[in-house]
């Protein structure tokens, strides 16, 4: 398909595309917020089409995001292969349904939706261009990825921030490739000197403020980092989460004191921080937090229990949320703490009075550990209450997570992208009947798609960027791009595993951790199904 007449075609389907939400949103608004405002109530009813029409709205999104990367990148014949048959993808899903989770398919008709918007000839030609000939092509085009790099251009549009991708690659290839899946299958921390050559290479401190020690990038380089060190291992890629939540927090909402205390140490690494928010039975559940923070002359005596809190054992320092005032119900009476404690280790993780727990074993995502952990009286000076105000908890934390699902959406990139190459790389090693697995076509059409739905989440990941390095509010962009990222790095984990056959199954092959890594991304940083919804009230509530 000629270039001009491609990125004509992938106008007017856009345009179609975007009637086709406004019907659905409308649709849904009739469904859930008949008075004009959502009722909470049928807001749960009708979850499923209200959830529904927040992955339409992803998908309008992302087929927007992919015609604007086209526009600037799709010279040549790859890129114009793969905007192709992501437009003609997901045009056709639009109309026929969309697998927002293994067993659900949303569709028009789910929503109340009419989708004759969708019926334009743009469309229609685009769907009947996404043909196995062409994804084909891409298997050809994409066959020595794994020797170039190239699987399409990024679309960064920077030479410098191409650059900081070539550096992060390099040391993915030599640092943490060969060594992931050993310290997957000894179910050990990431070894410190690996720890110690991401701080020198400025990982901790990329996006903190140069008078504060830190790099002073912005969030697209955070998503470029994440992503290769991401393909490298997905705890290697979430190290610099806890770092990036942390500095956030303080740099958002610190006093003063705090940030000189606390800033320059986690940019370089010297504190480890940790994120103490999740606590049993409450899971997403921010408000029935019940961890007690009692102030007691100058010091506040911590007291409850906290669950999943990754890297716990060996962070210096911990952002924990805590209530202060009991008497305020919900969200109002939660404050946020910067408590610093002493290194741990395996065999004594929390080397402190009044901290107790221990590990809970997991099936991946685990060089850095998943705990829970008891308070019991443990103590935090009351200079450590972030920003010196009591009950600024939860808005503090809520500052935080377009950035954490930003960064979140860049791991799920990078678990992708390492899912597609596992599964080139046995499909052209493997041969079965006198040939390579890749000479089949539904091995090739598998892994064309895998590359071609790893652009659209990586342009949809760099979009959310870009719109936060711009100071836009961007919480329902971080969202769907953590809602399709994850998705995707799970679909390509699953038929990354399926080409490796029953080798994939075993556990001394990379794809299996993969498999497992890949799986949580859908549960951590909000869940699919709370990413949906949103993305959804967000939406009818005249956010985007």
């Amino acid at each position: 398909m000629v270039l001009d007449n491609l990125l004509g075609l992938g106008a007017e389907a856009e345009s179609a595309a975007d009637r086709y939400e406004t019907v659905a949103r409308e649709a849904v608004r009739k469904l859930i917020a008949p008075q004009g405002k959502v009722d909470a109530k049928l807001l749960e009813r009708e979850q499923f089409a209200a959830h529904g029409f927040a992955w339409i709205a992803t998908y309008v999104a992302a087929i927007r995001q992919m015609r604007r990367w086209a526009e600037a990148n799709a010279g040549g014949e790859l890129e114009q292969l793969i905007l192709q048959v992501a437009l003609g993808e997901y045009l056709a899903q639009l109309k026929g349904g969309i697998a927002i989770s293994q067993v659900e398919i949303v569709r028009p008709a789910d929503l109340g939706a009419d989708p004759a918007a969708l019926d334009a000839p743009a469309v229609g030609k685009l769907i009947a261009a996404n043909t196995s000939a062409a994804r084909l092509r891409i298997a050809e085009l994409i066959a020595d990825g794994l020797d170039t790099g190239d699987f399409g251009a990024l679309g960064l549009g920077d030479e410098a921030m191409e650059e900081v991708r070539r550096q992060f690659r390099r040391f993915v290839d030599t640092e943490v490739g060969p060594h992931a899946h050993g310290w997957h299958l000894r179910d050990e921390l990431i070894p410190l000197p690996v720890v110690q050559q991401m701080a020198d290479l400025g990982v901790f401190g990329l996006t903190v403020p140069e008078e504060w020690g830190g790099l002073g990038m912005g969030k697209l380089a955070m998503c470029v980092v994440t992503e290769e060190l991401s393909r490298g291992y997905i705890g290697v890629g979430s190290l610099g989460t806890r770092s990036e939540i942390a500095a956030e927090l303080i740099r958002a909402g610190g006093t003063e004191d705090q940030k000189k205390r606390y800033l320059s140490r986690i940019a370089s690494g010297e504190l480890l921080p940790t994120a103490v928010f999740t606590e049993p039975n409450t899971g997403s559940d921010l408000a029935s937090l019940r961890t007690r923070a009692v102030l007691d002359g100058d010091t506040y005596k911590i007291n409850g229990n906290k669950t999943w809190i990754t890297h716990a054992a060996r962070a210096d320092i911990m952002t924990l949320l805590a209530r202060s005032d009991a008497s305020k119900p919900g969200y109002q009476g939660l404050s946020m703490f910067l408590a610093e404690k002493p290194r741990g280790d395996e065999s004594n993780p929390f080397p402190v009075k009044g901290m107790s727990g221990g590990e809970i074993r997991v099936l991946g995502y685990r060089g850095m550990k998943e705990y829970e952990i008891g308070f019991d009286g443990f103590e935090v000076p009351a200079e450590n209450l972030l920003g010196g105000k009591e009950g600024q908890g939860f808005k503090q934390l809520m500052a935080t997570f377009e950035s954490a699902r930003i960064q979140t959406a860049a791991r799920a990139v990078g678990v992708a992208q390492n899912a597609l190459e596992l599964g080139l790389r046995y499909a052209r090693d493997r041969i079965q009947f006198a040939k390579s697995l890749y000479a089949f076509p539904r091995v090739a059409g598998k892994i064309a798609w895998m590359a071609v739905e790893t652009m659209i989440a990586r342009q949809l990941t760099y979009f959310a960027a870009r719109e936060k390095d711009q100071d836009r509010r961007c919480d329902i962009e971080a969202g769907m791009a953590k809602l399709l990222a994850a998705r995707v790095a799970w679909s390509n984990a699953d038929n990354a595993l399926q080409i490796h056959g029953g080798n994939g199954y075993a556990m001394e092959y990379p794809i299996s951790r993969v498999l497992c890594d890949a799986r949580i991304l859908n549960i951590f940083e909000g869940a699919a199904e709370i990413q949906a919804q949103v993305v959804c009230r967000g939406l009818l509530e005249g956010r985007n």
